[in-house]
């Protein structure tokens, strides 16, 4: 593994690393995380693709390209206990935007770490217990119902205090499901808030959502156009005032 990541740049690791750790990435994305042009990221992907280290699918017609990491790439990147994210049409629009998002956290708050949920999943199995996630309440046969959020942004240091998640809402859920994730989030004492990115239609339902569970003070909600993506002037709120809000 060493040996081969030696024959890579350190920036082409990098991308691999960090395809591996969110799952699913965008030129555009890493573009935005390595602080470069979308035609060198773009460059850095497909030459790992090349190579077998990664996966390309576009099942969007009109949307970016997402790359995924292949068995051959969690070697060379050293990531342990993950696994090759699945993109298909249903889910490659939020996987797309969550890679945008992790980046344009990853800038804002450079002195925090951003978790992938596949990272979150594989830290909570090998802890044996919630880290950064809600409890829905349990199963038909006693199991718990974990929601995992989409990202979780967390503190530098070595107790760096409970980490923030973070939603990437697009879509409606239904009243019922977004109150009962909004209420998880309400008694979830393993974060210090909740950080909603929300699209413009999510808004109205998930403000009323939060109203019925009276969730207001754990979950902050901020449009998705707020954080700061290439095309967006508007600066987020500081990490320190989602955890205190939340």
């Amino acid at each position: 593994m060493v040996d081969q990541q030696r024959t890579i740049s350190r920036e082409r690791l990098d991308a691999l690393q960090w395809t591996a750790r969110i799952g699913a990435v965008t030129a555009e994305a890493l573009a935005e995380r390595q602080r470069t042009e979308v035609a060198t990221a773009r460059s850095r992907l497909r030459a790992a693709e090349k190579r077998g280290l990664l996966s390309r699918r576009a099942p969007l017609a009109s949307q970016p390209a997402l790359y995924t990491i292949t068995p051959a790439g969690l070697r060379t990147s050293g990531a342990r206990g993950l696994e090759p994210a699945r993109v298909s049409p249903a889910n490659a629009l939020h996987l797309i935007v969550c890679a945008r998002v992790a980046a344009a956290l990853e800038r804002c708050y450079p002195d925090h770490s951003v978790l992938g949920e596949r990272e979150l999943r594989r830290d909570e199995r090998e802890c044996g217990t919630l880290l950064a996630s809600g409890l829905l309440g349990t199963g038909r046969y006693g199991q718990p119902l974990v929601h995992r959020p989409d990202l979780v942004l967390r503190a530098p240091g070595v107790n760096p205090g409970l980490p923030v998640a973070v939603e990437v809402e697009l879509t409606v859920k239904s009243h019922r499901r977004l109150a009962a994730i909004c209420q998880a989030w309400a008694r979830c004492r393993c974060v210090a808030g909740v950080l909603y990115l929300a699209a413009p239609d999510v808004e109205r339902p998930l403000a009323r959502a939060l109203a019925q569970v009276d969730a207001g003070e754990r979950i902050v909600v901020v449009p998705l156009a707020a954080l700061p993506l290439a095309a967006g002037p508007t600066a987020p709120p500081s990490a320190n005032a989602v955890a205190a809000d939340a």
